[in-house]
């Protein structure tokens, strides 16, 4: 083993493997004759296609390209697609209409033709030929108009079932085709901060009836948050509210958890699609919950509400498919890279049916996190996982304490899991300690702790990642005069918040992050349009308080080296948010890098933009540090650098 400064050892893991070995899987599905699933490729540009595996196990595309599964609806998608007996139906992301294709390879054809219509998050009606999907219509002044609209599986035509919400979400059909379930929200609520689910009556050309609010809302002063409406076999509506302060499970039948517990069975509402848990029959469930975001898959008995973990090695667990008695879902664990495996559940066995890389690296690379919770301000507790350098070629400097990147995720609503993944073993294996941070205001502690952000985002966000740092520099995990913070949209902000307002963190990367909190509230998609309310207050009401939490208003404060990487494509966080930061930098005369990225949006997808993006964070990183490169990077320009 050879002794080497941290932030230089030599890694198996580069960025050209990272882009080239991994894909990004999602919706498993059993069909006849085999099954299914998407694969998300950043070699093809990010271009999502579905996957066929056949019984013999010859695995082959069934999206043609240029054929792009996705959908723009709330600009971060989910439930693009949806396989209906030998046919997929999904939105096609350059045109964002419906198409249909046969899974034997046919050709897809053109569904819908509605310019300026979004589809997503689809349920079949089979008994009336159509398909329900929540529809985004950007014909109309203004914001777009949400609504559940009725898509007839031969013509297309569209039906309009409901309208007059800001948001909808998850319908579902009950089994005997009778009632109609759905989710709602409206401004200036998010998902996670109050949402209702309706049910209603379906007369016989398939319109509703009275809706009837079944779930969510207020209860006096307190919100509630639902999600993840089903029907199960006998047609009792089920669903996951956090009205116990958690997100658990509930029966139209009773006011009372079918399984009470701390624990979360759900999560935040930012994509469509979510999909916990699965009717084994009339009387069990198999689901997926989390604790400090540790998943768990159980089998569920709703008279006891007896709870049976599986014994499986995953500790994140995606959305379930169940045919018959196999269960399809897509897990990963510190030590196992995202697969698709199936479970048959009455032997409990596992087969794994697609990876998410082929690439083979010696465990003894993997650095495996240690779950944390730390003490921050105001005697609250913050929790994250910290994964600590490793490489079994190298070791550190007697005497010397490594570099330490805080990892802070988007959202800030959202949260990090214990996963293995390329990118951040990238930094571990190259001798940078990595703390996964889930600040207060994180999904996956409960209700208390997410609203612990209420008003407050730009402060506990910051006080978070400082405590975190220092929490690990005193335990000699961290060197003080090495710490980094980076972190993607909102976590950009918290980034760029972190290097103003606080004197821990001696340099950053901002990705697609956000910088002046005004022009976001005016500028940003209907989605999160008032979602700013929840986190500073009312706009322009509050217009001091949005402006005294803005980093660019408070340049004298910054002076800590920060990198900048943005999408020229992105309508979530405008690039004018970096421009204008980087401008101001430069001027100032503090070090500054900005890399745009032309045909990227919200996100980065594009292989040559993933595998330049972590080289020039790890190239700024060596020239702010002073440490010597392993890897040989391209540079770029780094304005007021002092060589």
């Amino acid at each position: 083993m050879t002794k080497a400064s941290y932030g230089s050892w030599k890694s198996p893991i580069s960025t050209d493997l990272i882009v080239a070995g991994s894909i990004g899987l999602s919706s498993p599905h059993e069909v006849q004759n085999g099954l299914c699933w998407i694969e998300s490729r950043p070699q093809e540009g990010g271009r999502s296609v579905l996957v066929k595996r056949d019984q013999a196990g010859n695995v082959h595309d069934i999206t043609p390209a240029p054929f792009n599964i996705r959908t723009r609806v709330h600009e971060y998608g989910g439930g693009a697609s949806l396989i209906h007996g030998e046919s997929i139906y999904f939105s096609n992301f350059s045109d964002q209409q419906l198409y249909r294709q046969g899974l034997e390879d046919e050709v897809p054809t053109l569904l819908t033709r509605a310019e300026g219509f979004r589809f997503a998050n689809g349920c079949v009606d089979a008994g009336r030929n159509r398909i329900i999907y929540v529809v985004e219509d950007h014909n109309v002044s203004g914001e777009p108009q949400n609504q559940l609209s009725a898509v007839d599986m031969e013509t297309g035509a569209l039906t309009i079932l409901a309208k007059g919400h800001d948001f909808y979400s998850s319908p579902v059909i009950s089994p005997d085709g009778s009632r109609m379930a759905f989710m709602t929200w409206d401004h200036p609520n998010m998902p996670w901060d109050e949402s209702t689910i309706w049910a209603t009556g379906l007369d016989e050309a398939g319109m509703p009836r009275e809706m009837v609010p079944m779930a969510g809302g207020k209860q006096g002063e307190q919100k509630i948050s639902v999600q993840q409406p089903q029907f199960s076999p006998t047609g009792e509506l089920f669903y996951i509210s956090d009205e116990g302060g958690s997100w658990n499970l509930y029966r139209e039948q009773s006011s009372q958890g079918v399984c009470p517990r701390q624990a979360e069975f759900g999560g935040p509402h930012w994509v469509f699609g979510m999909h916990h848990y699965e009717f084994l029959d009339s009387g069990k469930i198999i689901c997926c919950y989390s604790e400090k975001n540790l998943d768990r898959l159980a089998l569920l008995d709703l008279d006891s509400g007896n709870l049976e973990d599986l014994d499986l090695p995953y500790t994140s667990i995606g959305n379930l498919s169940l045919s018959d008695n196999r269960l399809l879902t897509v897990a990963s664990s510190p030590k196992l890279f995202p697969e698709i495996i199936e479970i048959t559940l009455s032997t409990k066995t596992i087969r794994t049916i697609q990876t998410s890389t082929d690439l083979e690296l010696d465990e003894s690379y993997f650095s495996v996190p240690e779950t944390i919770a730390f003490p921050t301000a105001g005697n609250a507790i913050s929790h994250g996982f910290y994964y600590p350098p490793t490489n079994k070629d190298f070791q550190g400097l007697d005497g010397e304490a490594p570099p330490l990147i805080v990892m802070l995720h988007g959202g800030p609503t959202s949260a990090t899991h214990a996963v293995l993944s390329f990118k951040t073993q990238y930094w571990t294996t190259r001798g940078f300690g990595v703390l996964d941070l889930n600040y207060r205001g994180s999904t996956g502690y409960g209700r208390a702790y997410r609203d612990e952000l209420i008003y407050q985002w730009g402060i506990i966000d910051v006080e978070d990642a400082v405590a975190g740092a220092e929490y690990l520099v005193h335990q000699q995990k961290a060197d003080p005069l090495r710490l980094a913070i980076r972190g993607g949209s909102a976590g950009g902000y918290t980034t760029l918040a972190a290097l103003t307002f606080a004197e821990t963190f001696k340099a950053g990367a901002s990705l697609y992050g956000i910088s002046d909190l005004e022009v976001l509230a005016q500028e940003t998609h209907k989605f999160e349009s008032r979602y700013l309310d929840q986190l500073i207050g009312n706009y322009p009401e509050e217009k001091e308080v949005y402006q005294a939490r803005s980093p660019i208003n408070h340049l004298d404060q910054l002076s800590s080296p920060c990198i900048f990487f943005h999408g020229l494509e992105d309508q979530v966080v405008p690039p004018n948010q970096a421009e204008m930061m980087v401008e101001a930098l430069r001027t100032k005369g503090v070090p500054v890098a900005y890399v745009p990225f032309e045909k990227e949006q919200h996100g980065f997808r594009i292989a040559e933009n993933i595998k330049r993006c972590l080289e020039l964070e790890l190239y700024f990183y060596s020239r702010v540090f002073g440490f010597h490169l392993a890897d040989s990077i391209e540079p770029i320009v780094i304005d007021n650098l002092k060589e």
